[in-house]
């Protein structure tokens, strides 16, 4: 079954707790980012990092009827279908799981960053500093958090069962930013559900939204989708990418590279 997460913008309000549920998730460390305003938004911090799975990007944008108005986008890896970031990269780390998760194995990782040059996202990051060797970091989709074995959990040496195992297994399996989001931005469940559920929302409301669904054709289909008063352009999401083709011949390119440098 493919999992996706469905992020609804024109119920952002740019709070960032997605941004804080990822941290604590994931033990990642807080660091040091500067507050910064210029055509890219007002988000802190700025782009990811080894510490930075997910962050919002906040837009001011020209509106017909009260002048302006704001719209937050959370980012993240996007989970794409065609993963440029494999077919380019030389040791293998990137594999596609049967959820749609892009999972990565870092323990291959050479820090060539050639992932990142791929990514039309940006989205993988090498970390130099807190590792002996250079290891790529990345949004897993919790993916540990969906391989939980709900059926073992137990209350007072007691297995739980019916509405209390649904309530567990909705709370823990799914990623930690859509837990925590106050205003049910970020829905997660089976893509085609989603897609689904997507679809219901422009029709109901065809003034509210474009009609696109973000996600849902772009690489072959990512693993986030998302819905939008505006075009995604004006939010800063590519809208052209090279051909799967092309990614391929520059993993080739790099293996070469690394062949050589190794022989």
């Amino acid at each position: 079954m493919r999992v996706a997460c469905l992020v609804d913008t024109t119920r952002c309000i740019g709070c960032r707790s997605c941004q804080v549920a990822c941290k604590q998730s994931h033990g990642l460390k807080a660091e040091y980012t500067k507050f910064f305003a210029d055509a890219g938004g007002y988000q802190n911090p700025p782009r990811y990092s080894p510490y930075t799975r997910t962050y919002v990007s906040y837009h001011e944008l020209p509106d017909d009827k009260d002048g302006m108005k704001w719209i937050f986008v959370k980012h993240q890896c996007m989970h794409c279908r065609e993963m440029p970031c494999a077919l380019v990269c030389a040791p293998g780390v990137f594999r596609l799981t049967e959820s749609g998760v892009v999972a990565v194995n870092a323990s291959e990782c050479i820090g060539c960053a050639a992932c990142t040059d791929a990514c039309p996202f940006e989205a993988p990051v090498v970390d130099y500093w807190d590792v002996k060797t250079p290891h790529i970091r990345k949004c897993s989709f919790c993916f540990e958090r969906q391989q939980t074995r709900i059926e073992q959990a137990r209350i007072d040496g007691k297995p739980l069962s019916g509405a209390s195992l649904a309530r567990l297994e909705k709370s823990l399996t799914g990623p930690a930013c859509a837990k925590a989001c106050p205003t049910g931005a970020i829905s997660f469940g089976r893509r085609a559900d989603l897609l689904a559920e997507a679809r219901r929302r422009i029709a109901a409301a065809p003034r509210k939204y474009v009609d696109h669904i973000y996600g849902e054709k772009e690489l072959g289909g990512l693993g986030w989708l998302y819905l939008a008063s505006v075009p995604f352009e004006k939010l800063g999401f590519p809208t052209e990418f090279e051909p799967p083709d092309a990614f391929e011949q520059m993993g080739t390119r790099q293996s070469d590279r690394e062949a050589a440098s190794i022989g």
